[in-house]
């Protein structure tokens, strides 16, 4: 039996382990978008391994555009079942159940440095998770690091969650970001940091942060001022945005234009709809704006990703 470490390193690959029995598989290969694959397993031999993180970092200074990033995670010993819903009960089994499964749960996630330059662009470099993000850090590097609970959290969320179509779409995207800031963090330390903004000490204002983006999410097809979110969060416009890029490390505006523009990405691609209504559905008032606004972020046309 493969163990977590050789897992990480041959995740990429399609198969693992003729052994090991192929339970639940997603994968999106969007161009110029994310690409992914969240693969669970059936372990028909009990494991006793710590779940694992690896962040790959492949830097050549002589070809710039082969630049990219990979976070790839070994989770083990969760519950498996057909049914999504019941997929936490306690239950022994019965007739129409064959009771617990435990799995083996891997994840490969897959950043080029057109996507990820993003995040740097007009940004002063202060440390290295910056430099790794800008692909100015000059070797590459693999990192091993333990999962803390915040990126096992949003893990087990990918695998259990009751969202589809475009709404999943949506929550994936969301979560994959986390998980790409919450990882950077491993770069520095892996112990908790501090926040900067006071208010941020408090439990009900970080939460606060957390449910302003839940509306945004919820209203990629209707935007939402800034000043009508500070409303429904009951927090300070001025609190709101810093806390926002304290938490999240970007604006609400550049988050937004984010996530708007990778749902765009999935619309065109996956579900093949026309420019038109695709712009009509994020709420853009003209097809100029809208093509104009996917251009600046992913550099390329809308009828690029047309099928």
């Amino acid at each position: 039996m493969l163990q977590v470490m050789d897992i990480l390193k041959v995740s990429q690959r399609s198969g693992i382990e003729p052994s090991m029995d192929l339970l639940y598989e997603k994968e999106q290969n969007i161009p110029g978008s994310i690409q992914y694959s969240i693969k669970r397993y059936y372990a028909q031999h009990s494991w006793v391994a710590e779940d694992t993180g690896m962040m790959v970092y492949h830097y050549n200074a002589k070809k710039p555009a082969e630049n990219y990033m990979e976070l790839r995670y070994c989770t083990t010993g969760n519950r498996y079942c057909e049914e999504r819903s019941c997929g936490q009960c306690n239950q022994l089994p019965t007739n129409n159940c064959s009771g617990k499964h435990q799995t083996v749960d891997v994840f490969t996630f897959h950043f080029t440095s057109t996507f990820l330059h993003q995040f740097v662009h007009n940004v002063k470099m202060s440390n290295r998770k910056d430099e790794v993000l800008a692909f100015k850090h000059p070797h590459a590097f693999t990192k091993v690091f333990p999962l803390c609970n915040k990126k096992r959290n949003v893990l087990d969320g990918l695998l259990n969650h009751s969202y589809s179509g475009s709404l999943e779409n949506i929550f994936v995207n969301a979560k994959i970001h986390e998980l790409l800031l919450y990882s950077l963090e491993c770069l520095v330390d892996e112990k908790e940091e501090g926040f900067t903004c006071k208010f941020l000490a408090d439990e009900s204002g970080r939460e606060r942060i957390y449910q302003s983006r839940e509306i945004l999410l919820q209203h990629i097809g209707d935007p939402i001022t800034i000043k009508e979110l500070s409303r429904k969060v009951a927090m300070n416009e001025c609190y709101l945005k810093k806390g926002f890029k304290e938490v999240f490390g970007t604006t609400i505006f550049d988050f937004y234009q984010q996530q708007r523009m990778e749902h765009a990405k999935y619309l065109l691609y996956e579900k093949g709809l026309s420019v038109t209504d695709v712009s009509a559905l994020l709420g853009y008032s003209s097809i100029s704006h809208f093509s104009a606004a996917f251009k600046k972020h992913t550099g390329l046309k809308p009828c690029e990703l047309l099928k």
